[in-house]
């Protein structure tokens, strides 16, 4: 499988939210406060990116506190919010860490995030992506935003670095 193949030199993932971490819903509150749903599935699949050695990178067009909160309880650092150029943004972060595009993945759903979906070495979106966004990417999920795809793309990243079994062992002994 072309994706399988593609996931291997991954050191890096990022994650689009709206639309990926999230259904794409906005809610907001009688404050003007925003909330967001987050699938604690896909957050397992991000501990689990993490702890078998690859970076995970939150890079989002938008600016949320709800955000903010849920990066911090991943162990998520690099946090970017606010962003209109993610393939810079994702351009900046592998300088600093002398890696090339080719070891770099991204998760998105709208035509917004195609700069750097088509940059990265491996790409995915959900299942319910735009259309062009699935015309171009290398996995597209069965799983929609907010509903297990990030888990899903977590998974298969560490199916094809051979890192998912050993991960899941102690949970099977």
């Amino acid at each position: 499988m072309r994706a399988l193949n593609k996931a291997q030199p991954l050191a890096l993932m990022g994650f689009d939210v709206d639309g990926v971490l999230t259904d794409g819903t906005l809610y907001f509150g009688p404050q003007g406060d925003e909330l967001k749903a987050f699938s604690s599935l896909d957050g397992h699949g991000i501990k689990l990116l993490a702890t078998s050695g690859i970076e995970v990178v939150i890079i989002s067009g938008r600016r949320s506190r709800a955000l903010e909160l849920r990066a911090e309880n991943l162990g998520i650092h690099e946090l970017h919010m606010g962003i209109t150029d993610k393939r810079q943004c994702m351009a900046d972060l592998l300088a600093a860490r002398q890696l090339d595009f080719s070891q770099a993945g991204y998760m998105g759903d709208d035509i917004v995030d195609l700069t750097v979906l088509r940059a990265c070495g491996f790409s995915a979106t959900p299942g319910d992506g735009h259309a062009e966004v699935r015309r171009y990417v290398d996995y597209v999920c069965r799983a929609g935003g907010g509903h297990g795809a990030a888990r899903e793309v977590c998974e298969l990243i560490l199916v094809a670095q051979g890192k998912l079994d050993g991960l899941l062992g102690e949970a099977l002994k």
